[in-house]
């Protein structure tokens, strides 16, 4: 849906802006946090960025022109979203503003020393008020006060960070002295407008101003007029000093280009002593952020000494963009949908692996005979799925399907992702039989070779992660089986065995189940059987 952007209030006494620059054009995609313009106010000209996602329909005030604030800046909504009924909105609004032109203009209020003596204000002194820094933002939060009462403050330094209603954002001081008194606390909430802190030279005393002055022309206003609407009345101190040019949140350099520099990373490089036409920015448009400036790396030829021996950590954020390959789209797809439909739950155990060494040593000993552990897995698995049919099947919406066949999908990684390639029958498969088919398997799919049909079917699957010294994972379903079993690496640790304390070779298996088609004991009582297998492998010759 399609959202008016209207001419934000950016300092405490804007009334009006002018767009200096827009950095988005009518079509152009907008991301939340995006720079869609720059504007002037009375103090600075300031980079205005978006609170929204999607499409720059519709720009309202051209580079240039002056606006109030709270006309309309721009639309943001979906491309090719019908708008005429906004512009029709606001139209309207404009025109029934105009109907009646011999109405007077409320008088804007303001305070010096010299109209209002009765506020006491002292010479110099400035009050800031809560700034409304969104179109939206009715109050705001204060994060945390980067300045504390007494700290010198310079035009341009953070006072603030203020959290609006979109975002939480830093708000700079427009005015130079000492930080007198904080109005609104860390943590604390308050209305647009209300007092915020107070400025002024060092050692004022600012104990006879009354806080209620501040509020009181508003509240006369309403009681005069209970009808009558009134533009937004911003109390300030008006003082007598010499006036310095506005400070701009972007800076100009001396060809013509400019350089686009948030008010932190602008004071932090002043603190630095670093220029920032060698900074290169990261944000948008090339917005010098932060994070620049601290990963900043000057050429020490033209950097005194002293800048020298202070450690600065280096660094780049850079980023690479590659293509997702179909695989890797269709296993995002897969195991999405698997893990956001079927309901797992895991079951881990720890197997003893001693009498599964020694037998395979011993087998291996034979001649032109080789197995693994992953052998010895695949066929334990599927001997105890023969005996626990209700694990070796597939969930649809109107009956579990129970598979009489045992094909088992073994996990391979490939340099693109992940493929299982199927063993078929693995139940009527010896074990070195099973091992050379895997081998086959693996090679295939790291040649990019399998075909289709050997990649098909599987009814229950293994992953294994030993041979990467990973001693326990979780692995996500392979749909559409019912479970997937994930193997960790054999590890010696303290045991004990008939009662004594001693070195075990142990090895971690987990098991996640679809809970649609697997109950717990039905799980639980698979694993059973499979560590028999497993901790006992002379009974899978019987």
């Amino acid at each position: 849906m399609a959202e008016v952007i209207n001419m934000p209030r950016l300092s405490d006494t804007m009334e009006e802006g002018v767009v200096a620059a827009w950095l988005k054009q009518i079509g152009d995609k907008v991301e939340e946090g995006d720079i869609l313009a720059e504007i002037e106010t009375d103090k600075a000209t300031m980079e205005f960025e978006s609170f929204q996602n999607g499409t720059l329909l519709h720009i309202g005030i051209q580079e240039g022109e002056t606006a109030p604030v709270d006309q309309l800046l721009c639309i943001i909504g979906e491309e090719g979203e019908d708008i005429s009924g906004l512009l029709d909105g606001a139209a309207s609004s404009d025109n029934k503003e105009d109907t009646n032109p011999d109405t007077p203009e409320e008088p804007e209020t303001s305070y010096s020393n010299e109209k209002d003596a009765d506020t006491g204000f002292p010479e110099g002194v400035i009050i800031v008020n809560m700034p409304r820094l969104s179109d939206t933002m009715e109050e705001g939060t204060v994060a945390a006060w980067l300045k504390e009462v007494g700290d010198t403050v310079e035009e341009g330094d953070i006072l603030a960070e203020i959290e609006t209603d979109k975002a939480t954002m830093e708000f700079e001081s427009f005015n130079s002295g000492t930080l007198l008194k904080i109005g609104i606390q860390e943590g604390e909430t308050a209305k647009v407008d209300a007092l915020l802190a107070i400025i002024g030279p060092a050692g004022t005393d600012i104990s006879g101003i009354s806080m209620e002055k501040l509020e009181a022309p508003e509240k006369e206003l309403k009681q005069d007029s209970p009808k009558q609407e009134h533009k937004e009345v911003v109390p300030e101190v008006v003082v007598h000093k010499e006036e310095k040019p506005a400070v701009s949140s972007s800076s100009s350099i001396s060809d013509g280009g400019r350089i686009f520099v948030s008010p932190l990373a602008k004071k932090m490089a002043e603190e630095k002593g670093i220029d920032l036409t060698q900074v290169v920015g990261s944000g948008e448009n090339r917005r010098i952020v932060k994070s620049d400036i601290e990963n900043f790396t000057p050429n020490t030829a033209e950097v005194p000494v002293a800048a020298v021996s202070s450690f600065v950590s280096v660094g780049t954020e850079t980023f690479e963009e590659v293509p997702n390959s179909q695989m890797r789209k269709t296993i995002a797809k897969r195991l999405g949908e698997s893990k956001f439909t079927a309901p797992h739950y895991y079951l881990g155990l720890d197997l003893d692996m001693d009498n599964a060494i020694a037998s395979r040593k011993a087998i291996n000993q034979l001649p032109e005979t080789k197995i693994s552990f992953n052998d010895m897995i695949i066929k334990a698995a599927a001997m105890a799925l023969r005996l626990h049919p209700r694990v070796n099947t597939q969930w649809t919406e109107k009956s579990t399907i129970i598979a009489k066949h045992i094909h088992i999908g073994v996990a391979v990684a490939v340099e693109d992702g992940l493929l299982v390639p199927v063993l078929p029958y693995a139940d009527q498969m010896s074990m070195q039989q099973i091992g050379g088919k895997v081998r086959e398997l693996a090679g295939k799919a790291r040649d990019k070779k399998l075909q289709p049909d050997e990649m098909q079917g599987s009814t229950f699957t293994i992953s294994n992660l030993g041979m990467f010294g990973i001693t326990e994972f979780t692995s996500i379903i392979n749909q559409p089986n019912s479970a997937i079993m994930s193997v960790g690496a054999i590890v010696q640790k303290p045991v004990v065995k008939d009662g004594q304390i001693a070195v075990g070779n142990v090895m971690r298996i987990t098991l996640a189940c679809d809970h649609r088609t697997v109950d717990g004991a039905t799980g639980a009582a698979f694993l059973q059987t499979f560590k028999s297998y497993i901790e006992n492998p002379i009974v899978m010759y019987v």
